[in-house]
C-alpha cells in the first residue's frame, strides 16, 4: 500500500472515531452477571449455575442409561455402556449436590470466608 492510501485511510478512520465519540459516551453497559460487584459473589453465582447445569445433565444421563439398559437385549457390551453411563451420572449428581461445599472450600482457600456474599 502506498503512502497516499495509508494517509487517506488514517484520516477517514480518525474522523469516524471523532464523530462516534460523543455517541459512545451515552451508551450504558448493563452488568450481565446480575449485580455481582465482587469476586466472592461472582464465584458463588457461577458455581451455583454450574451445579444446576451439572444436575440437569446428570438427570438426563440417568434417563439415557435406563433407556440403554432397556434396549440392551442382553448384550454385555451395551449393558457395560449403560453401567458406565449410570456411574458417571451418579458422580455428576454427587458433584452437583456438593457444589455448596465446593464453594465454601474455595472461599476459605482464597480467604473470602469473612466476606459478605
Amino acid at each position: 500500500m502506498n503512502i497516499k492510501k495509508y494517509l487517506i485511510n488514517l484520516l477517514v478512520f480518525s474522523s469516524l472515531l471523532l464523530i462516534a465519540s460523543p455517541a459512545l459516551a451515552q451508551v450504558r453497559i448493563v452488568n450481565p452477571l446480575g449485580g455481582t460487584d465482587n469476586f466472592c459473589k461472582l464465584l458463588t453465582s457461577i458455581l451455583s449455575n454450574v451445579a444446576i447445569l451439572i444436575g440437569s445433565l446428570a438427570t438426563i444421563m440417568i434417563i439415557w442409561s435406563g433407556i440403554l439398559f432397556l434396549t440392551s437385549a442382553g448384550s454385555p457390551e451395551r449393558i457395560g455402556t449403560a453401567k458406565k453411563s449410570l456411574t458417571f451420572a451418579v458422580i455428576g449428581i454427587a458433584i452437583a449436590v456438593s457444589a455448596g461445599g465446593i464453594v465454601a472450600t474455595i472461599k476459605q482457600v482464597l480467604n473470602f470466608a469473612g466476606a459478605t456474599c
